[in-house]
């Protein structure tokens, strides 16, 4: 049975629980236990979790992934909070928030100091940037002005 690649045992009246031992066959590749009066919670293997939920339909004592969970399971008071869990899991223990906090610093520090640097390294960068700086200050100034001595005409 190691080497099984297809078993379709649908309507065939079978009850009680799946057996763990079917599980153990990793070549399964088509299940279907369908149309039986099958009970209790299926396997926790990835292989039979891994199989559609029309493999089980019609077995209403049935559940676990892929199917809704037991009752048992939802039963049972969580001892961790969620979030806790969740970061726990994927290794991180910051926020998305306390993340974005965290990034947006390196940044602005990053940022702030290559400007700087560049500017205290290079002079004719220092220089090109003031110039800039003041004819953009020009530009503006001749912006205004003419603005405001149309609108004082009217």
């Amino acid at each position: 049975m190691k080497m099984l690649d297809s078993l379709d045992l649908s309507h065939n009246q079978l009850s009680g629980k799946i057996p763990t031992s079917l599980a153990e066959i990793h070549t399964l590749s088509v299940l279907d236990l369908s149309n039986n009066n099958l009970s209790g919670k299926i396997p926790t293997s990835t292989q039979l979790q891994s199989f559609n939920v029309s493999a089980y339909d019609g077995n209403a004592g049935l559940c676990g992934d892929p199917l809704p969970k037991c009752a048992e399971d939802s039963l049972r008071p969580s001892t961790t909070n969620p979030l806790e869990n969740k970061n726990d899991k994927e290794g991180n223990n910051f926020s998305f928030m306390e993340e974005v906090g965290i990034s947006i610093g390196f940044g602005f520090i990053i940022g702030f100091w290559g400007v700087v640097c560049s500017f205290i390294l290079k002079k004719s960068w220092r220089i090109a940037f003031f110039n800039l700086v003041d004819a953009a200050g020009d530009w503006f100034y001749i912006r205004i002005a003419v603005f405001v001595s149309k609108w004082r005409r009217t």
